[in-house]
C-alpha cells in the first residue's frame, strides 16, 4: 500500500520532493500525485486519528468495484461454498458461469474479471467471516482438559476417565469417547473407534502433541517425530498425521475450540450424575454427543450432523478392510534352530537368517518379523502352554524338509520293533531339541544302522550307551558300533538273549575290548 499518510506528514514538515522520495522509497510522481489530490480534497496534517490507511486510500483515490456494464455478477456465496469442495477451482466455476450467462442472454465477465471480483469479495468478507478448510480433508484430535469421574461401587473410590475428542474440521462434526487413561493403547483405540464412527478417513489428521503421539525427545518447534505405532496407524489408514507444534495451539484451532464445547455439553452436563463403570459413562456420552452434533448452529444454518452428512461424508476415503491393531516392537536374534522366542513361544524364520538380529512386531493376533525393514516371516500368535512352536515349511533347510512325512510316533514304533534300549535312545533324541523335526535326521540315521549292521547289534550298542548317559546321541551309538567291528561275529546265543531281554551288555571285550 502506498504510504499516503507518511507523504502528507513529511509534506507538512516541509521536506522537499527529493527528501520525501528518498525517505519513503517512492517515486516523485507518486508524491506529486498525493500532494495534488490532498489539496483538491482540502486534506491537511494532522489527519483524524480514527481515519485508517485503507479509508484514507479509498477517500483519496476511490475504487469503483462495480462492473461498468450490465455484465452479470457471479453468485459469491455459491462460489465460496463450491471452492471448499475437492476438485473445484475458479476455472471450472467460470465455465459454468459462462454457460449460465449464455442460457439467460446475459453478458459475461472475462476470466480475469471473474477472478478479480471474487478476490475483492473475499477481502471484504474476511474481516467478519471465517473461511473453513475444504470438506472431507481433515480431522483434528485431542484430549479434553477436564476428566470425568467413575465411582467404584464396592469401595467408593473415584477414578478419573479421560475424554478423547475428534473433530471434522469443515463441519465441526465431533466424536467423543472416555478412556480410563491417556496411554498409548487408549490413544490408538480412540482413533480406530473414531474412524469407524465417521465411516471413513480424511487425507490429513492434525493431532495433539501428546507423548502418545510424538517422541518429545526427538521433536522440536519445527519438526515433530511420530511414535512408531502412531506412524503405523497413519500408514494403515493412508492418512498424513500433522502434529501441532508444542508452543502452537493455534495449529489445531477447531479441536481447541471444541474441547470447550465438549466440556460444556458432556463433562459439565454430567457433573451431577454418578457413573459406576466406564461403559455406563460412555453410554451417556453417546447420548449427549448425538444431541451435540444435531444441534443447530447459532450463526449459520444447519447443524454439524447435516453439514457432515451432506458435504463431508461422501468425500471420505473408505475404511481399510481390517481394523488397525496396536503393536509392540521388539528385537530378537534368530536361533540355530531358525526360530525366535516371543513370550516363551517360538516362531520360525527362513534358515538363511540364523544368528541375525531381526525386528519383531507383536500384536494380539500376529507376530511379524522384519529384517532391514522387509518382512521375512509372519505367524498367528500362539497362546496357552509355553514352549509351543510355529514352523513354516519353507523356512526349514532342505535336509530338514525331507523328513516332514515322518513324525515322532513313527520313529518310536520303528525303534520299538528293534528293542527297548533302541526305543529309549530314540525317545531321548526326539525330546532333546526344542523342535522335534530337527531330531528326525538323527533318528533316521540311528535306525538305519540296524540295516547296515543288525537289529541285535544296534540294540546292544544302545544298551551300552545308556549305561553312561540317559540321553546318548546318534554319534555315540555309531562310535560303539565302529569299535565293536573287531569283536567276534559269533557271540554266545545265551549272552545275546540276555542282552536283548535285560538291555544290559555283558562283557567289555565284546563291545570295546581287544580285537581277536
Amino acid at each position: 500500500m502506498t504510504k499516503y499518510r507518511e507523504i502528507l506528514r513529511l509534506t507538512a514538515l516541509g521536506l522537499s520532493l527529493r527528501d520525501i522520495e528518498k525517505s519513503l522509497k517512492v517515486s516523485r510522481k507518486t508524491v506529486v500525485k498525493v500532494q495534488k489530490r490532498a489539496d483538491e480534497l482540502s486534506l491537511s496534517w494532522p489527519l483524524d486519528e480514527s481515519l485508517t490507511d485503507a479509508e484514507l486510500e479509498q477517500r483519496m483515490f476511490p475504487k469503483d468495484l462495480s462492473p461498468k456494464s450490465t455484465k452479470r455478477m457471479p453468485d459469491f456465496d455459491y462460489i465460496r461454498k463450491e471452492l471448499l469442495k475437492n476438485g473445484v477451482n475458479k476455472k471450472l466455476l467460470w465455465t459454468e458461469y459462462l454457460e449460465e450467462c449464455s442460457q439467460n442472454g446475459d453478458d459475461a465477465l472475462m476470466y480475469s474479471q471473474f477472478c478479480y471480483y471474487i478476490q475483492q469479495n473475499e477481502q471484504k468478507s474476511r474481516a467478519t467471516m471465517h473461511i473453513p478448510r475444504k470438506a472431507g480433508q481433515q480431522i483434528e484430535v485431542d484430549w479434553a482438559g477436564d476428566p470425568a469421574k467413575i465411582i467404584d461401587p464396592d469401595t467408593g473410590e473415584i477414578t478419573e476417565a479421560w475424554i478423547f475428542v475428534g473433530v471434522m474440521t469443515y463441519s465441526q462434526y465431533a466424536f467423543v469417547e472416555a478412556f480410563i487413561n491417556e496411554q498409548q493403547k487408549s490413544w490408538i483405540t480412540a482413533h480406530v473407534h473414531m474412524y469407524e464412527f465417521f465411516g471413513g478417513v480424511t487425507p490429513i489428521l492434525v493431532s495433539d502433541n501428546a507423548p502418545t503421539a510424538t517422541n518429545r525427545k526427538q521433536s522440536d518447534k519445527y519438526e515433530s517425530v511420530l511414535i512408531k505405532s502412531y506412524e503405523e496407524l497413519a500408514q494403515h489408514y493412508n492418512t498424513a498425521i500433522i502434529p501441532a507444534r508444542v508452543p502452537a495451539p493455534k495449529d489445531k484451532p477447531s479441536v481447541e475450540g471444541n474441547v470447550g464445547h465438549v466440556s460444556t455439553w458432556i463433562t459439565a452436563a454430567l457433573r451431577n450424575e454418578q457413573f459406576f463403570s466406564l461403559e455406563e459413562l460412555n453410554q451417556e456420552i453417546r447420548k449427549k454427543l448425538k444431541k451435540y452434533n444435531a444441534a443447530s448452529f447459532q450463526k449459520k444454518e444447519g447443524s454439524r450432523q447435516k453439514l457432515f452428512l451432506e458435504d463431508e461424508k461422501p468425500l471420505l476415503m473408505p475404511l481399510p478392510a481390517t481394523r488397525f491393531e496396536l503393536a509392540e516392537h521388539r528385537t530378537a536374534t534368530v536361533q540355530f534352530n531358525y526360530h525366535i522366542a516371543v513370550d516363551k513361544m517360538y516362531y520360525s524364520v527362513p534358515y538363511q537368517y540364523i544368528k541375525d538380529k531381526v525386528d519383531v512386531r507383536v500384536t494380539d493376533t500376529t507376530i511379524e518379523i522384519f529384517k532391514d525393514f522387509r518382512r521375512i516371516a509372519s505367524h498367528k500368535r500362539l497362546y496357552g502352554r509355553p514352549g509351543q512352536y510355529s514352523t513354516v515349511l519353507e523356512h526349514m533347510p532342505p535336509d530338514h524338509q525331507k523328513y516332514l512325512e515322518w513324525n515322532g510316533d513313527r520313529f518310536r514304533k520303528w525303534a520299538e520293533t528293534i528293542g527297548i534300549n533302541t526305543y529309549k535312545v530314540v525317545n531321548s533324541i526326539l525330546t532333546s531339541g526344542r523342535v522335534e523335526q530337527q531330531s528326525y535326521r538323527a533318528c533316521m540315521g540311528l535306525l538305519k544302522l540296524a540295516e547296515r549292521k543288525s537289529s541285535q547289534q544296534l540294540e546292544n550298542a544302545c544298551a551300552k550307551a545308556l549305561q553312561y548317559s540317559n540321553s546318548p546321541s546318534y554319534k555315540s551309538i555309531k562310535n560303539i558300533l565302529t569299535a565293536d567291528r573287531g569283536a567276534k561275529s559269533e557271540a554266545p546265543q545265551k549272552q545275546t538273549n540276555e542282552s536283548s531281554q535285560s538291555g544290559i551288555t555283558r562283557g567289555a571285550r565284546y563291545y570295546g575290548g581287544k580285537r581277536s
